[in-house]
């Protein structure tokens, strides 16, 4: 921060309370076990709660039910949900996001009947194909490539080295992070052993991928393109690195995908579905609006509607957990037979 607040200004931000001293300054912010004197820090959960009194922080965001006290020469900012009240002060604090140079650069190749926005930002080596079509406000950072008939909807951002294939569609206000590819061919494979040799066979994919407004796609993730029809994910969906979505998913508004998930063909994720990392879904099942989906899941049949399901395969968190639990207790059980066993093998 180049200027000084205090925590009067950061309860201002995000409609806090001061307990403490208002008028300290601060002049950065850190984690709670790294805060220097000066610093802000956050306390969203007792864990971190249980840092306070030994924390070197000046001030804190904390949740107002923690009831934490500021203790001598300190200051809390007590909030509801000190997670967002997190997002409004780092918004607020973040420098403006880097961006190629206003205008279109002079390595760009734009097809003569692109339809690109005066005001879309074009970097470095960006390929624009036939027909595509570009809106107001759009940023293209170096090497991004849109092919033939795709559009970028008004107000998004598409870091270096994104990729939308032909036909797909991106919505308004969306950010593609590094290396995401929209709209490669679906893993769609035939054998065909009718013929005197043996071969597989491709399934031509001639659908395309459809984003929504305010979706963003973190770094490497890939959605393939449909079989026939699209593959779709609604307003406001936020997808993690390195996850790959199948051909012909259909994902809903608000959903969480956090990284290294795997979806299969034509898996339908309902509204406000929040799935933890690494997860996997085969192919045509449908997870109901609201559910949570544990990380490391492997989920292989239909989910119901507003549950929490974890484990392999995916299930009821209450019936994952006493399985996991019963499970731990093999050894000792095993240990506790193991005479009994050796006495009915002698006898």
């Amino acid at each position: 921060m180049q200027t000084p607040l205090t925590p009067d200004d950061v309860a201002h931000w995000v409609g806090g309370r001061v307990a403490g001293d208002g008028s300290l300054a601060l002049t950065g912010v850190a984690h709670i076990q790294d805060a220097a004197p000066g610093e802000l820090t956050f306390i969203g959960d007792q864990a971190h709660a249980n840092h306070w009194a030994d924390s070197r922080a000046s001030a804190a965001v904390a949740g107002s039910d923690l009831g934490l006290e500021p203790g001598q020469g300190r200051s809390l900012i007590l909030v509801d949900d000190a997670d967002l009240a997190m997002a409004a002060v780092l918004g607020r604090l973040a420098p403006p996001p880097v961006a190629p140079p206003p205008g279109h650069h002079p390595t760009a190749v734009i097809a003569h009947d692109a339809q690109v926005s005066p005001d879309a930002t074009i970097g470095p080596f960006c390929v624009i194909g036939p027909r595509a079509q570009v809106g107001a406000g759009v940023v293209l950072h170096a090497h991004v490539t849109i092919l033939d008939d795709a559009v970028i909807g008004d107000e998004s951002v598409l870091w270096p080295c994104v990729v939308v294939r032909e036909r797909c569609v991106v919505g308004r206000r969306c950010v593609l992070e590094p290396h995401v590819v929209l709209g490669a061919d679906g893993f769609g494979y035939r054998a065909d052993t009718t013929g005197a040799t043996p071969r597989i066979v491709k399934v031509p994919h001639l659908g395309n991928v459809i984003l929504g407004d305010d979706v963003e796609l973190g770094a490497s993730t890939a959605i393939d393109r449909g079989k026939f029809g699209a593959t779709t994910v609604g307003d406001g969906s936020k997808i993690d690195n390195h996850c790959q979505i199948g051909h012909n998913c259909r994902i809903g508004r608000m959903v969480m995908i956090s990284g290294c998930t795997a979806m299969g063909g034509s898996v339908t994720l309902c509204d406000g579905v929040q799935v933890g990392g690494a997860t996997r879904f085969t192919d045509h099942l449908t997870v109901g609006a609201g559910t949570q989906i544990g990380g490391a899941s492997a989920v292989l049949s239909d989910v119901p509607p507003g549950v929490r399901w974890s484990g392999y395969p995916a299930q009821d968190n209450r019936d994952a957990f006493r399985q996991l639990g019963a499970v731990r207790q093999l050894p000792a059980l095993l240990k506790k037979f193991r005479p009994l066993l050796r006495q009915i093998e002698t006898d």
